[in-house]
């Protein structure tokens, strides 16, 4: 199955496409702003280095946050009207997933995987996962303090770009180590997660359009209330 990623949900902006569990072309530029400038060229130039098209694409899949409230609208809404343009089926992936899948974390290691983003506030978009994936957790938004409260006991490997800070919130007599791997989600990460999804359950292009995870209100002040106008006589 041919599955083309999208992701702009965070500081970075990225496609790939992946057949049968390998990557075929992928591009990854991390970037302040522009997701909404670079990502349609971005995905003419990963299709190309492919050397296919979009009627040869078997399912689509993008990064559904949370993230940055643009970068998550941008790409749900290419994504959206991609897979309706090509009759194709859409599934979401959140971008803390994403990150869990590219960490460099063995199975194995008994440590509880965390990973942590950073929101542009004092909080953590945060969630816990076995070795192999599995969520123990769902996603959320985590003060600080909070913090040491709801991660389980023992030691924990970190990734995200939010793991050095979240690393000073906990007990310095903690075990943790913080994962390479990647501070960002990428697109052939979240192909990956969606294949996985897919060969669960596969989607039906007649099935609801993935939505965006939002964990908190949009960082935006509202104008005051314009006061009310005296009727004209």
């Amino acid at each position: 199955m041919l599955i083309l990623a999208l992701d702009c949900a965070t500081q970075a902006c990225s496609v790939a496409v992946m057949a049968g569990g390998r990557v075929k072309a992928h591009c990854y530029e991390e970037m302040a702003r522009g997701h909404g400038e670079r990502l349609l060229p971005m995905t003419s130039e990963v299709l190309a280095a492919a050397g296919l098209d979009f009627a040869a694409i078997d399912a689509f899949a993008v990064t559904i946050g949370p993230g940055t409230y643009t970068g998550v609208r941008i790409g749900l809404a290419t994504a959206r009207g991609l897979a309706l343009a090509a009759g194709r089926p859409l599934v979401g992936v959140t971008t803390l997933a994403a990150v869990a899948r590219a960490a460099v974390f063995p199975p194995a290691d008994p440590a509880i995987l965390v990973v942590a983003l950073e929101t542009k506030r004092a909080d953590f978009y945060l969630q816990c996962f076995r070795g192999d994936l599995t969520p123990l957790s769902p996603p959320s938004s985590t003060p600080p303090d909070e913090v040491a409260a709801i991660l389980p006991p023992g030691p924990l490997a970190i990734a995200g770009d939010g793991g050095p800070r979240l690393s000073d919130c906990l007990d310095a007599t903690r075990p943790v180590t913080l994962l390479p791997g990647a501070d960002y989600p990428d697109a052939r990460h979240a192909a990956a997660a969606a294949s996985r999804d897919i060969a669960a359950a596969p989607p039906t292009v007649a099935a609801r359009p993935p939505g965006a995870l939002y964990l908190r209100p949009p960082d935006v002040t509202l104008p005051p209330p314009r006061p009310a106008r005296a009727p004209v006589p």
